[in-house]
């Protein structure tokens, strides 16, 4: 099965390399923090985004990327 993230928008990947870049292997826990931040103060758009980046870090730091296309 192939997984597909939509990212809306450069910034978000910015954002996604940036986490990587700071935390490591712990960033998609930081973006899940954040989604879960702006979740709690009803900001759904800023929610789903965190979100968003947060399966974008899984996808690019997964140590088995067999049958996924990364580009």
């Amino acid at each position: 099965m192939q997984q597909y993230v939509h990212l809306p928008d450069a910034t978000a990947a910015a954002e996604a390399a940036e986490l990587i870049a700071r935390f490591g292997d712990h960033a998609a826990f930081e973006a899940a923090a954040r989604a879960n931040h702006s979740r709690g103060l009803g900001n759904v758009v800023h929610f789903c985004r965190w979100r968003q980046i947060e399966r974008m870090i899984n996808l690019l730091t997964a140590e088995d990327t067999s049958g996924v296309t990364i580009h």
